[in-house]
């Protein structure tokens, strides 16, 4: 048998050796996370359509920073990392009127909170190429955004607008917002995204507030 002094130290031994390990910090751990949600539908049909313009800004800024797409639960994701700051990038795969699904299981997943919730959407009362960040709101009518709202049973989580105009009335809304981008609209569509994309990085790196006065209405 061991001597009782002798167990003594070792079991003190085996204490010490852990707390040294989980007091090491871990950068992953520290690190503050962001979750960018951009809102669209899923199948080539919709691809390059006005409502998901969400999908597209992703897109964007995933390959500006060599970010890639990996298939996982209710979304396609890729992982940012800037400045201290995680960017979980999700694209829901469980089309637009059910996003808050997505949206909320990578918020719990992740354990981010509210107030780092991000998401990217069309908005048809806006100007096309108009941006507008808020830090809450109604969904005014848009269903992803009613869906979310409904799923986070709150309506407080910041959303950036991408204002895509609307036709003279009477008009098929439902059509408009299905179809692709027009001649005129193409022609600077890629710089109005690589806008939104240095507004949806902003709200990280610098604070909703920063981000609003920045790029509200630009």
């Amino acid at each position: 048998m061991w001597p009782q002094n002798h167990m003594l130290f070792f079991i003190l031994a085996g204490m010490f050796s852990l707390k040294r390990i989980f007091s090491k910090k871990t950068p992953s751990l520290d690190m503050k996370k962001f979750l960018i949600v951009g809102l669209g539908n899923i199948g080539d049909q919709y691809q390059n359509t006005r409502h998901n313009i969400g999908f597209s800004i992703l897109d964007h800024i995933a390959s500006k920073n060599e970010g890639l797409w990996e298939s996982k639960k209710l979304a396609t994701r890729t992982v940012l990392k800037k400045k201290g700051r995680q960017f979980i990038l999700i694209k829901p795969t469980t089309f637009m009127n059910r996003s808050g699904k997505a949206v909320r299981y990578w918020a719990l997943k992740e354990n981010i909170p509210l107030e780092n919730i991000l998401i990217l959407t069309d908005e048809i009362h806006l100007p096309f190429g108009t941006l507008r960040i808020k830090a809450k709101g109604s969904p005014a009518g848009h269903n992803g955004l009613k869906d979310i709202e409904s799923e986070l049973n709150t309506p407080n989580y910041a959303r950036l607008r991408f204002g895509i105009g609307h036709e003279p009335k009477p008009f098929d809304q439902v059509k408009f917002v299905l179809d692709p981008w027009n001649e005129a609209e193409e022609k600077v569509l890629t710089q109005r995204i690589e806008k939104c994309g240095e507004a949806t990085l902003s709200f990280g790196l610098e604070g909703l507030a920063t981000a609003m006065n920045r790029y509200n209405g630009k």
